[in-house]
């Protein structure tokens, strides 16, 4: 038969059997219909008949990189409000100048935001806004695979809830299956208990998962305990979201006697850890070594343009791993593997992927990037894991391929034409940024 994509003479990043990382020097890759059917040697890949074959030699294969948690639309808002508070970073800025959004503003952010990722590594991202029926359609443009939720508020009442939904409902298996849907409401503290646990009750009904920012700082996890005597993740588990598959954004406000009530619950329950804007705001970060040791997966994300700047998932790596060995005063911990581990398996388990992705596999959905290793930044390579972590960057991906459709190829690219989406969405933005005295599409008292 013949193949959709082949790409040989690479070094193939591989896990072991218990998801240890390793290196396999000139393999071969074939792809049929979106599914990695063998990694094997170049040598037995030679003669492999192709439609499209890439000559990988001084490159690196390895599974796409999986952006856990952003707003994909708010890069239209990237650098707008620096140097804020969180408090006045939403209030004086961001929710006012949300409540201008137009369906067409979310959906050129969500094909720039696309290109973004696609030049980056990532191949699949989880988001959590508004008008997401128009970031479905920008995935489906830009040939990404997505988990995509419609955020909602209770001060909406039970109409956002409702939106929700049916979104969620209508939407998953679309793009040919590259799109995956999830209840979306916002956090503990905009979200009320009843919501909460009507949230849990709708996921179970439809076999739904749920994303929800909570516990994102210690002062929010302090002011929960002040006003309910609960931590936030004390409130979902009360709420019963524990116990259905839960992927929880930031969780730097997570407290050590939160971490027994995680491991009781009965769900998929993971984290997405997002350290650039965690510095940027003074939050401290996820306690990626206490999440791990309990069995919980730690994704890696980026958050928002908004806060974050970037939709650089291989920064977040960089960065988890130099946090990590800071605040634990540890520089054992997190190792250049271990880093590699959450930014490709544990990633895939966040967003409930899986056994799909995050990995090199027979099997697994052809979802993959090649990376470029003889420049001068990265030469010379003694250990390709701390090469890969510490020494690459995102502008080192020179092929990006989701379902074995090539996305980018050397740094070209192919689906998504980023100068009339930037013209486009430039002259909208003055109307979008005007702020609107008094006009939030919510507060934020956390």
């Amino acid at each position: 038969m013949t193949a959709d994509l082949v790409i040989t003479g690479c070094t193939a990043l591989v896990h072991g059997e218990h998801g240890e990382i390793g290196f396999v020097e000139n393999s071969g890759i074939v792809v049929r219909d979106g599914v990695i059917q063998s990694v094997t040697s170049a040598r037995d890949v030679a003669d492999v008949p192709s439609f499209e074959r890439v000559d990988a030699s001084g490159q690196l294969a390895m599974p796409g990189f999986i952006n856990c948690h952003t707003h994909a639309p708010m890069v239209a808002l990237r650098g707008i409000a620096e140097d804020q508070t969180v408090e006045e970073w939403f209030n004086d800025w961001i929710w006012p100048i949300e409540s201008n959004l137009t369906d067409r503003v979310v959906e050129l952010g969500a094909l720039l935001a696309c290109a973004e990722m696609i030049r980056g590594g990532v191949t699949s991202f989880a988001d959590h806004y508004f008008s997401m029926d128009r970031v479905a359609a920008a995935v489906t443009e830009s040939g990404l695979r997505a988990n995509l939720g419609w955020a909602y508020f209770s001060s909406q009442g039970p109409e956002g809830r409702e939106r929700s939904l049916d979104f969620a409902l209508r939407l998953r298996g679309a793009a040919g299956g590259r799109i995956t849907t999830s209840l979306a409401p916002h956090a503990p503290y905009t979200v009320d208990d009843t919501d909460l646990a009507a949230t849990a009750r709708l996921a179970r009904e439809h076999g739904l998962p749920v994303h929800i920012h909570a516990a994102e700082n210690k002062a929010q996890t302090d002011s929960s305990l002040e006003r309910y005597g609960r931590t936030p993740v004390q409130v979902l588990q009360r709420a019963g979201l524990l116990d259905v598959d839960l992927l929880i954004a930031h969780g730097t406000g997570i407290r050590e006697e939160d971490l027994a009530v995680l491991q009781e619950g009965g769900g998929r329950i993971a984290v997405a850890t997002a350290p650039r804007g965690y510095l940027k705001f003074g939050w401290g970060t996820t306690p990626v070594r206490a999440l791990r040791s309990i069995g919980i997966p730690v994704g890696l994300a980026t958050d928002g343009a908004a806060s974050n700047n970037t939709l650089d998932v291989w920064e977040s790596m960089t960065l988890t791993a130099l946090v990590q060995k800071s605040v634990e005063q540890d520089p054992t911990w997190l190792t250049a593997r271990e880093a590699l581990d959450h930014a490709t398996r544990q990633s895939a388990l966040a967003v409930g992927l899986g056994g799909k992705a995050g990995a090199l596999a027979p099997g697994f959905r052809a979802d993959l990037i090649l990376v470029d290793l003889t420049g001068p930044h990265t030469q010379p390579v003694h250990d390709i894991a701390a090469t890969l972590v510490h020494s690459a960057r995102s502008s080192d991906v020179l092929t990006t391929v989701v379902d074995g459709r090539i996305l980018m190829r050397d740094r070209r690219l192919l689906t998504l034409d980023v100068p009339a989406i930037v013209s486009e969405l430039g002259s909208l933005l003055p109307d979008l940024i005007k702020r609107r005295g008094g006009q939030r599409i919510q507060d934020y008292n956390g």
